[in-house]
């Protein structure tokens, strides 16, 4: 880790954050690097929680979420709202559930741990920009985290919506635009593709 680690941001309405995440989490793991995935925002459902965590002792997988997404009041229409009903929990804005909250604080320290002890070479924090814009975790508590980094380590941090802030401190920003996606005509997300 003699060398210098930056902040990688992945942001966006389109498709493809956590899989870009994913796959430089398999390239450095390519190079013998060790890496800390964290998952925010999310529980293991998803196809790659399925393969990753057999493909190197130098990954560590975590997902920090429930089995039901949160939704802020007033963010979806009433046609995406009907969708999500039975789906998700439905909060008033600036009123996050706290058991979410709570989760999310103790993601937030897993996420210092991996930053600072010395163990890992590459930290990906999947969905953070998510919490942060349900504020389940603050611009302040998110700014530390990245000043606590410890020099050597390569920091990604992914999600929708990632805030100016952070597109100013981050060394590196790459914005999925969705130009054309499949969803628009009805299509559900799909086991390997999108899931």
């Amino acid at each position: 880790m003699a060398d210098k680690g930056y902040v990688h941001v992945y942001t966006g309405n389109g498709k493809g954050k956590t899989t870009a995440a994913i796959g430089l989490t398999i390239r450095a793991l390519g190079a013998g690097k060790k890496v800390m995935f964290l998952q925010f925002m999310k529980s293991k459902v998803y196809s790659e929680h399925k393969i990753l965590p057999g493909i190197s002792p130098n990954l560590t997988l975590e997902t920090i979420g429930k089995p039901f997404f949160i939704v802020k009041e007033g963010s979806l229409t009433e046609e995406e709202l009907a969708k999500w009903r039975h789906k998700a929990v439905v909060f008033p804005p600036g009123h996050p559930p706290r058991e979410y909250v709570d989760l999310i604080a103790k993601g937030m320290n897993r996420a210092r741990e991996a930053l600072t002890g010395g163990e890992f070479d590459l930290v990906v924090l999947d969905e953070l920009n998510v919490a942060l814009s349900f504020d389940l975790v603050t611009w302040e508590q998110v700014s530390e985290l990245i000043d606590s980094k410890a020099p050597g380590v390569e920091l990604v941090i992914t999600g929708r919506g990632a805030p100016s802030e952070l597109i100013e401190k981050a060394d590196l920003v790459t914005e999925m635009r969705e130009v054309k996606h499949y969803y628009a005509q009805g299509v559900e997300a799909r086991k390997g593709i999108e899931n």
